[in-house]
């Protein structure tokens, strides 16, 4: 029997005002334990495994939006965005100077770096964190060395790979490997030829990356087995090359292909607010070692929300780029349309100095997309001020309001609040629409994309030697076909017409980070994992736009809830604004400072120095 297909408007007709919000909710089994093996079973068994997602997905509204609505527009296969204006109030780093003379110029946009605010004994009480400018003056003052400080971080990542149920932070980590480089760079420090503000500074490497000589297995048991690591990522190479200890390469949700963290292969990183909770994923490990101080900063991938996702749950920063603005050589993911590679940092500060070290375009997509020039924010400059108080801040309500909890809402509100009534940015109400057609188009392009890159590398038998969760995830990804992929390509299309629309309105996009703050590990999950897509739903509630639509996005720290659990905020820049965002987040972390503490799980390694 014929059903009539369902015609969407072309994206230009829509109109705007008449849109409802829809709330978001997602329908599918929470599943642990002997349940998730058999369920695993069923998804996986050829003609019940069919019957199985058909059902998911017409009970989600996929089938309804893929196979069932005429989408006008033509494909989009990748983020393509218009030509931008220049953003004001900056400096330009220029990509093709060296990352330390990037670096250099990104230290002239700071103000002046005061050692009284850290070092004095009398210290304000809502100090936090040591940043990477507190470790080169501890450094160059000769205060500590680098090798001092790498044997407390040494002796704080035994203390968390002893914990029981083990906790590991880090998935490959070798202590002398760490030591050789310690002492290479106290070595430059007793020289006086340190090689840049980040020589000696330690930074951890996400599991998907490659940094040489440690494996990379995404954490997964066996991935190193079928891609030899020769070299380090591109990314890592130009960190590497401004004096940086890379610590090792940290646990993450396997493949990337979750947000809790949960990592039944090695142990699941713990929040470290609260242990009994996640700490968000992808990213797990970067964000815990970062927010428990063993490590000023990391390197994660974000695909859907995995590097602000666990940055919110930790209580740090996390930085998404735009699309493209950094070389993905030597990732996993380094072929999709959705993924990047960024920071997670301590302080917005510090997020800032490491982007600017790991920027940079591959030629091919410096060539296709003709990126605007790589800038920070001049916040030396007297005219940063007038600058701030010319923001526009969009703010879609109902969406802003979706969450678990008021505590989340209310304190990115707050935030937001206190940017206008200290700054002076003016809050635009506007209407994003086709906000479930956003979450379909993803699932599908970020699911089509890593089931292609794993089939280079994955037989049969190893299939069955991914974690429950990822299996499960797959057997979703295999039902997808290309007809479905191109759909959403179109449904790209349409949802970058609505938000380049919008930003004609305004200069940046808030939202929380995420719907809920950490949720608790359920200790059946421990040994075969989890399956909650309601957590996931709630967790990428406002994450999509980085990912789908490419955009710059970061998660700042804005408080916590009434468990005492970190909130982000989070702020969308038009393509190619890194600069302005960070100039917003800078204003944001200096307003909400008062209102943040420190983790119950944390290791000041300056601290008894």
């Amino acid at each position: 029997m014929y059903r009539k297909k369902r015609e969407m408007l072309p994206v230009e007709e829509v109109d705007i005002s008449n849109i409802k919000y829809t709330p978001q909710h997602i329908q599918a089994p929470h599943l642990t334990g002997f349940g998730f093996m058999l369920f695993t079973w069923l998804m996986e068994a050829p003609l019940i495994g069919s019957l199985i997602t058909s059902f998911l997905k017409h009970k989600n509204g996929v089938t309804e939006m893929l196979k069932n609505t005429v989408i006008p527009e033509r494909p989009m296969f990748r983020p393509e965005f218009p030509p931008q204006d220049p953003e004001t109030g900056v400096i330009v780093l220029d990509e093709d100077r060296h990352p330390i003379a990037r670096l250099e110029a990104a230290m002239e946009c700071l103000p002046l770096y005061d050692p009284s605010r850290h070092w004095n004994p009398d210290r304000p009480s809502n100090f936090l964190y040591w940043t990477i400018r507190d470790y080169a003056h501890a450094y160059r003052s000769d205060i500590t060395t680098p090798l001092i400080v790498a044997e407390r971080i040494i002796s704080a990542v035994d203390e968390f790979n002893g914990k029981k149920p083990p906790v590991p932070l880090l998935i490959s980590f070798n202590a002398d490997e760490v030591r050789k480089q310690a002492a290479d760079s106290t070595e430059r420090f007793r020289a006086g030829n340190p090689l840049s503000i980040m020589d000696g500074v330690f930074i951890a490497i996400k599991d998907d990356i490659d940094c040489y000589p440690h494996p990379t297995k995404g954490g997964t048991t066996w991935f190193h087995e079928v891609r030899t690591v020769k070299q380090d990522a591109v990314c890592v190479s130009r960190l590497r090359s401004c004096g940086v200890i890379l610590v090792g390469k940290a646990n993450m949700h396997e493949l990337g292909l979750g947000t809790t963290g949960n990592n039944p292969n090695y142990g699941t990183a713990r929040n470290p607010y609260s242990f009994e909770r996640y700490t968000g994923g992808s990213s797990s490990g970067p964000a815990a070692l970062v927010a428990s101080g063993i490590c000023s900063a990391a390197v994660g991938t974000d695909g859907g929300g995995s590097v602000r996702i666990p940055s919110s749950l930790c209580g740090i920063v996390g930085l998404k780029t735009t699309f493209a603005r950094t070389d993905m050589t030597g990732s996993l993911c380094d072929c999709g349309t959705v993924e990047v590679v960024s920071p997670l940092a301590a302080t917005v500060e510090d997020a800032t100095l490491v982007y600017a070290a790991m920027a940079g375009s591959s030629k091919a997509d410096r060539n296709s997309l003709n990126p605007s020039p790589l800038c920070c924010p001049n916040l030396s400059s007297n005219n940063n001020l007038n600058i701030l108080q010319s923001v526009r801040l969009g703010k879609y309500t109902e969406w802003f309001n979706d969450v678990s909890n008021n505590d989340i809402s209310n304190k990115c509100e707050d935030a937001v609040n206190l940017l206008s009534s200290n700054f002076g940015c003016e809050i635009i109400e506007i209407t994003l629409p086709e906000i479930e057609e956003m979450r379909t188009a993803h699932i599908v392009s970020i699911g089509s994309e890593s089931l292609c890159g794993l089939n280079a590398y994955c037989e049969e038998r190893k299939y069955s030697q991914l974690t429950l969760d990822t299996r499960t995830s797959l057997a979703l990804f295999r039902s997808f076909s290309a007809a479905d992929y191109v759909a959403a390509q179109r449904l790209r299309r349409r949802i970058m017409y609505y938000y380049m629309e919008a930003f004609k309105k305004v200069d940046i996009i808030v939202t929380p980070t995420t719907g809920i703050t950490a949720p608790k590990i359920p200790l059946s999950s421990l040994q075969y994992g989890e399956s909650n897509y309601e957590t996931s739903g709630y967790l990428m509630r406002f994450i999509l736009a980085g990912n789908l639509l490419g955009l710059p996005a970061i998660s700042v720290p804005v408080g916590h809830d009434k468990q005492g659990l970190p909130i982000g905020l989070q702020l969308i820049g038009r393509p190619w604004s890194e600069a302005s965002i960070l100039r917003v987040a800078f204003a944001v972390e200096e307003l909400c400072l008062g209102h943040r503490k420190r983790p119950s799980q944390f290791y000041d390694v300056l601290k008894a120095i």
